[in-house]
């Protein structure tokens, strides 16, 4: 944090000093910069649904949720560890597990998301709460979803709390950053 003196405060007068003061106590403005999203493909998580298709196995396909512990529970094999990987991964695991126990020798498994976990927003938004991610969703497009700012609102950044895999993290983000499935979105109160 810096130190302003005095001598500053008093020759620039009591708008600069006001100005600098608000800055420094900003909600939020203290938060680490949000980072790039990961490359690659979507990560399943707790609360996500997907469509399991096995070719030829119409008793085995359906649409599966990845339970709290980031499992699927599918008939024949039983719990399946689903959180953390792509839908491709998972396919290749369910693939490898109906070969292992010789169900099927050949098996054709696709997998796509369904239904994503939802978002939550709080803050200084007219509606707070829980609601269905859309993917490539922006934090301004979460904020239009949960009826836009209120007039007390700081629209230039949000917090976003995420789930980094062994944490939650809160950082700073600006309204144009991509929000991801499960993430909290906090719209700060501005100074001034």
């Amino acid at each position: 944090m810096r130190i302003i003196s005095r001598r500053l405060l008093l020759t620039a007068g009591p708008s600069l000093g006001l100005a600098a003061c608000a800055a420094m106590v900003a909600p939020g403005s203290a938060l680490p910069p949000l980072p790039s999203p990961p490359s690659g493909s979507y990560r399943l998580g707790s609360g996500d649904q997907v469509n399991l298709r096995i070719y030829d196995q119409s008793q085995l396909s359906g649409q599966y949720a990845v339970d709290d512990s980031g499992f699927i529970d599918l008939p024949l094999l039983g719990l399946i560890t689903a959180g953390g990987s792509s839908p491709d991964q998972l396919a290749a695991r369910i693939t490898l597990a109906l070969q292992t126990r010789q169900l099927i020798l050949h098996p054709s498994v696709a997998v796509e998301v369904a239904h994503y976990r939802p978002f939550y927003i709080l803050g200084e938004v007219n509606t707070p709460g829980q609601y269905p991610y859309r993917p490539d969703m922006t934090v301004l497009t979460a904020v239009s979803i949960a009826g836009g700012f209120t007039y007390r609102a700081e629209e230039d950044y949000a917090g976003i709390t995420r789930d980094t895999g062994s944490q939650a993290v809160q950082y700073r983000a600006p309204t144009n950053a991509l929000a991801e499935p499960g993430d909290v979105i906090t719209v700060f109160e501005r100074r001034f």
